[in-house]
């Protein structure tokens, strides 16, 4: 049996940007995707702290500091709201009981505070 477990978490980052008429996707720093083990192209839920909306889409390379919501994703938060980014994995019974994910602090610039 295969079980979806927390893969990884970056914990309240700040939104820096929306482009509404570009095509969907969440444009994430591209350290702190490395720091998350986010590949380009992978699906990731998006939470948002401020106004609650929670959305999957998937993740486009960005520079330094960006989180940006792009596409219709663009309606779901504004500048500066908070989110959580959320990825999973699917994994064996018995791996999953030792399973650890990776969870991302980050500072007001979007930069890794801590892992």
């Amino acid at each position: 049996m295969l079980l979806t477990m927390l893969k990884s978490k970056i914990h309240m980052v700040k939104i820096s940007d929306t482009h509404l008429y570009y095509e969907g996707s969440i444009a994430i720093d591209k350290e702190l995707m490395k720091a998350a083990d986010l590949l380009a192209g992978e699906k990731v839920q998006v939470l948002n702290f401020n106004n609650s909306s929670r959305f999957e889409t998937y993740v486009i390379e960005g520079i330094k500091g960006e989180i940006s919501l792009r596409g219709p994703a663009a309606k779901l938060g504004k500048k500066g709201d908070k989110v959580i980014i959320i990825s999973y994995a699917q994994v064996d019974e018995k791996e999953a009981k030792t399973f650890k994910p990776k969870i991302i602090l980050v500072d007001e610039r979007n930069e890794v505070k801590e892992k």
